[in-house]
């Protein structure tokens, strides 16, 4: 199953959305989670897969189904 990393970002069209903001740039409406993953600003790891069949009021990017999640590692920082 893929594996998406990026920060969590609430929209609040239409009484608000959760979006992951894609480290590759790519912008992906959340499915599922649960209330940790849902919080602004933090950077994850989920991993899910693409819902073709699904349809939003948001219209803001794919949307990604959630079957897990974790908090992201700092990559370290290298010279």
């Amino acid at each position: 199953m893929p594996l998406y990393r990026g920060i969590v970002k609430k929209n609040p069209l239409e009484g608000g959305l959760w979006e992951l903001h894609a480290d590759d740039g790519k912008h992906y409406q959340l499915q599922g989670g649960d209330g940790g993953l849902r919080r602004d600003g933090q950077k994850v790891e989920i991993e899910g897969r693409i819902d073709k069949d699904a349809m939003t009021i948001g219209m803001t990017g794919p949307v990604v189904a959630v079957k897990s999640w974790k908090k992201a590692e700092e990559q370290p920082h290298r010279k």
